[in-house]
């Protein structure tokens, strides 16, 4: 697998999104600024396949603009948190595949949606129908809307199936970006509060486990389709981290350090690469900067002098 990725970086690396963590955290942005001004607008950009199957095709892009529900203040300091690590986690591997994990999370939390969509349609109709009420005392609350005027088709069709929505954003996708800085990382501090210094591999471990214990408290509490509706929303988003560091075998920890260490010899390979051979002891010209000399040592001087064709004969001899 990571002999293909290899393959696909020399023939599409050209196309990757260069400083992508930038473009993430500028659409983040504007989704904090939209929900602060007009909080309903989400029900209207987010990942909802009964609207994206008719006719509102933008959701399968727009829903990256979901923002995380925090105060302004935490929501500055999540955006750059978020920046510094997607920045470090692309110079470490490379745009190109920066962008494949980024977008196959992108992709997988899209395909999870819809795969929720089919079972809410089949299998899971009945707790849908059992849940309405609940859906629709959320979607009202949460977004001051009401059933009236256009509601059945702009905003999701349902109340069921706008909240259901809702769910899938991007919080878990930055999560996914988080633990695979961790993997990389698992030595780096972060200060909570920035005062408390912990490690991100524990943090990572803390996360996981809350995650495990909200699937386990949502199929104990809800039932199987609250269940399985919780697995698949946080599953389908991390699902990349878990396939991305097992085909292309790069979670080996790599400190900062040896990755410096790492650059540094490259430079002085290419370096080396480029010196000459040849040097002109009077006018210092090499066989770089004129392919069209010759050069000689002098027999005559004491030492090891070269000269170019030009001074081999003019030159003084040195004693």
């Amino acid at each position: 697998m990571e002999h293909f990725l290899v393959k696909l970086e020399r023939k599409f690396g050209k196309y990757a999104i260069r400083n992508l963590p930038l473009y993430l955290i500028i659409c983040y942005g504007f989704g904090y600024l939209m929900n602060i001004f007009k909080p309903e607008w989400i029900y209207v950009v987010n990942l909802n396949p009964y609207a994206i199957l008719h006719g509102q095709v933008w959701r399968l892009v727009t829903w990256i603009l979901v923002p995380e529900e925090t105060s302004i203040f935490f929501a500055i300091i999540v955006l750059y948190f978020y920046y510094s690590l997607g920045r470090t986690l692309e110079k470490t591997w490379g745009s190109f595949l920066f962008n494949v994990y980024f977008f196959s999370g992108f992709i997988l939390t899209i395909l999870g949606a819809f795969l929720m969509y089919l079972y809410f349609n089949t299998l899971g109709a009945g707790w849908i129908a059992i849940n309405e009420g609940y859906f629709q005392y959320v979607v009202e609350s949460t977004a001051g809307i009401n059933a009236g005027g256009e509601w059945p088709m702009l905003l999701g069709g349902s109340y069921a199936f706008s909240y259901i929505a809702s769910l899938f954003s991007t919080y878990y996708i930055n999560l996914s970006i988080f633990l695979a800085f961790a993997i990389m990382y698992p030595d780096v501090k972060v200060y909570i509060l920035f005062i408390i210094p912990v490690k991100v591999k524990v943090m990572g471990i803390i996360y996981v486990v809350i995650l495990g214990v909200n699937i386990a408290f949502a199929f104990y509490k809800g039932g199987f389709s609250y269940g399985i509706l919780t697995l698949v929303t946080i599953g389908a988003s991390l699902l990349n981290t878990l396939l991305f560091f097992i085909y292309t075998k790069r979670g080996r920890y790599k400190s900062p350090k040896e990755i410096k260490r790492q650059h540094d010899y490259k430079v002085k390979i290419k370096a080396a690469a480029k010196q000459t051979h040849h040097k002109c002891a009077i006018c210092g010209q090499t066989e770089e900067s004129n392919p069209n000399l010759q050069f000689r040592y002098c027999s005559k001087c004491k030492g090891n002098y070269e000269y170019c064709s030009e001074h081999l004969f003019t030159h003084t001899h040195v004693q």
